[in-house]
């Protein structure tokens, strides 16, 4: 994937940003949710410019399972500017005391129905006692900003009062479930991060990214527009386990890290910024329709099973307010029928190359 011609375009793209690059300029960052759709793609576009510009930044990439690490990063593994640290963000993370680390980038977390259900206990910990953990790293080594990759998840069921969620909406969450887990814990996670800057004084940004897809995309997810293009892959018709009338906003890769960034250069400390552009919002049925368009399948209706109902958002419609981060200089690449019919064509190619090399 990462040679796909495509795929070198939508990196290149991302380095090619007006942004103030030249505050990464001989910096080091700590990536946790490395091998991530978010964090295995930004790390590619700061490899990029580290090869092609000389940006000479430094990246520690954090993840547990290196064997998986090794086979998407191994074309960094033995450049100085890499290096992959096997760590659990629920344990404390110690490195060299005197090492000063630039930025630290918390993308890890459980961002997918079955794990929410399957593993709730650390999809809450990820994001409570691994971003406390985080925040004092941050603190010990005198990052200059610290990013916590927040949800459109935190705003809860739209209440029938607005259209669009700006950054200060706060809709209804029954606490008392075992699938609000992940977006209680995620609320908790950016309150944490306000503690932090009050009695530390440490500079945080908080980019709340929406539902996100690309080529970069674990085959685990079962996210419904991941399930949706797996199914694309196999030639195999669409499964739509609702009605589809869920309406939410949705973000290609290169779009979701271009928002990333631009969050992370040119926000203001303390602020959250929603990573949405309106071209991308779509309901769940027309989503799968796109989606079997593409590869000339069908949508098929069918039940949930109850693991799979337990993740499931309650949300009938989550759109989200990119004005904030627009007023930064953001805009997206791709809206979602682009966005989809790339990601369908780099990932089709990766398999037919695998199949015959």
């Amino acid at each position: 994937m990462i040679n796909h011609r495509l795929y070198k375009e939508d990196v290149q793209s991302v380095t090619a940003l007006d942004l103030p690059w030249e505050k990464l300029q001989n910096q080091s960052f700590l990536i946790t949710g490395a091998s991530g759709m978010i964090g295995s793609f930004l790390i590619d576009v700061l490899m990029h410019k580290n090869r092609y510009e000389e940006l000479n930044c430094k990246i520690y990439a954090l993840g547990r399972n290196k064997a998986k690490a090794k086979e998407r990063f191994g074309e960094y593994w033995e450049e100085n500017s890499f290096q992959f640290i096997i760590h659990d963000i629920n344990l404390p993370l110690t490195l060299d005391a005197e090492r000063e680390i630039s930025y630290v980038l918390h993308l890890a977390s459980n961002t997918h129905p079955l794990a929410y259900s399957a593993d709730p206990i650390g999809t809450i910990t990820a994001n409570i006692i691994g971003t406390n953990n985080l925040l004092q790293f941050a603190v010990n080594h005198h990052t200059k900003r610290f990013a916590f990759a927040s949800s459109n998840e935190i705003y809860g069921e739209n209440r029938g009062d607005v259209e669009f969620f700006r950054e200060n909406y706060c809709g209804y969450i029954d606490c008392n479930t075992l699938r609000a887990g992940y977006p209680e814990s995620k609320r908790c996670g950016e309150t944490l991060c306000q503690a932090y800057r009050k009695i530390h004084g440490l500079d945080i940004v908080i980019p709340r990214l929406t539902r996100s897809y690309g080529p970069t995309m674990l085959m685990s997810d079962t996210k419904a527009v991941s399930q949706f293009i797996k199914k694309a892959l196999a030639k195999e018709n669409i499964i739509l386990k609702s009605a589809g009338t869920q309406y939410y906003s949705y973000t290609y890769t290169a779009d979701a890290v271009s928002g990333l960034l631009t969050v992370l250069l040119k926000g203001r400390d303390g602020e959250a910024y929603n990573i949405a552009e309106e071209t991308s919002d779509i309901k769940l049925k027309d989503l799968a329709a796109l989606i079997a368009k593409n590869v000339g399948t069908k949508i098929v209706f069918e039940l949930p099973d109850e693991a799979e109902k337990a993740g499931y958002s309650t949300a009938t419609k989550a759109r989200l307010d990119g004005g904030k981060l627009k007023s930064l200089g953001w805009g997206a690449r791709y809206d979602i029928r682009n966005g989809i019919a790339r990601t369908i064509r780099i990932l089709a190619d990766g398999m037919a190359e695998k199949a015959n090399p």
